[in-house]
């Protein structure tokens, strides 16, 4: 199983800015602390190319962020300040998912130790998102022919509002958000399938929810791809999450997606999407389990 980091492009963010960049290190240093993953399984990703980027977003929106173009309005949206290393890595957490859904296809199952931007439309950012890698990756392998349909399911405990909204005309592209009713964006776009929940939604409930979205998923499309956004947020313990899973029940959202897609055939591309709980060893156990159960469904 191939893994793919963008943890060396590190963006200079201001002192007590509140996204945990750091996760991202420090999950690929717990995979390969653990004797399960060897360093040859790590794979540093190329930068998406313009021409896949505008697949998803609009040129204008693109060549503005690559200059250094755009509006304070826009810079405060997305909530990183603009610097040419925010370029380079959003680029690269693109290339990130690209690179996972082209190993998907060989090996099973790849994945992304970053990505989820699923916030970011095709004009703008939005949400700690630059470019939208799922959306990115998903029209990249519609448009070369790789696959007849693709299905984004999205686990992050914010809607994949972005991702919505540029694949929402696309009728080879299915999506699923399982996501906070009242969590950000406020103003939420619409998937092929939304499932809203309540704060303080527990496991059972969670999972219940789950699995009547599998079903529908599947029964609506018939991909040849999956991309999967694993957030971690959905954690009790995530100070934006809102909803109440245990660790436990979070290693069986894990199992259950993933094992919807391989009873079924169907290659999934996983990206680690949003995770804040503090401390943030927290995420990175929930995203490492999300590793392994992965790495133990697809070998």
């Amino acid at each position: 199983m191939n893994f793919f980091y963008t943890d060396t492009f590190v963006l200079p963010l201001p002192p007590g800015h509140r996204f945990p960049m750091a996760k991202y290190s420090l999950l690929r240093a717990r995979l390969l602390a653990d004797g399960d993953f060897a360093a040859g399984d790590f794979h540093e990703p190329a930068a998406a190319s313009d021409e896949e980027l505008c697949r998803a977003h609009c040129p204008d929106y693109v060549r503005r962020v690559v200059a250094g173009e755009l509006s304070p309005a826009e810079i405060r949206r997305i909530g990183f300040p603009w610097s040419p290393q925010m370029v380079e890595r959003s680029r690269r957490s693109a290339g990130a998912t690209l690179a996972a859904c082209r190993a998907a296809l060989e090996d099973g199952c790849a994945a992304n130790l970053a990505g989820g931007t699923h916030h970011a439309q095709a004009d703008r950012g939005e949400g700690f998102c630059v470019f939208n890698d799922a959306a990115v990756a998903a029209l990249a392998m519609l448009a070369e022919g790789c696959i007849e349909q693709v299905a984004v399911i999205d686990c992050d405990v914010h809607q994949g509002n972005g991702t919505a909204a540029i694949l929402r005309d696309h009728g080879r592209a299915f999506t699923f958000s399982m996501h906070g009713a009242r969590n950000f964006p406020f103003d939420k776009e619409t998937s092929d399938l939304d499932i809203e929940l309540p704060d303080g939604t527990g496991d059972d409930a969670y999972l219940a929810a789950l699995d009547r979205g599998l079903a529908k998923t599947f029964a609506r499309c018939h991909p040849q791809l999956v991309i999967y956004l694993a957030g971690a947020d959905p954690y009790a313990g995530d100070r934006l999450g809102r909803l109440a899973l245990s660790f436990a029940g979070l290693a069986e959202r894990d199992e259950r997606v993933l094992a919807a897609c391989r009873t079924r055939g169907v290659p999934v591309a996983l990206a680690m999407a949003g995770g804040y709980a503090e401390p943030i060893e927290d995420t990175v156990a929930i995203h490492a389990t999300t590793i392994r159960t992965a790495r133990r469904l697809f070998g």
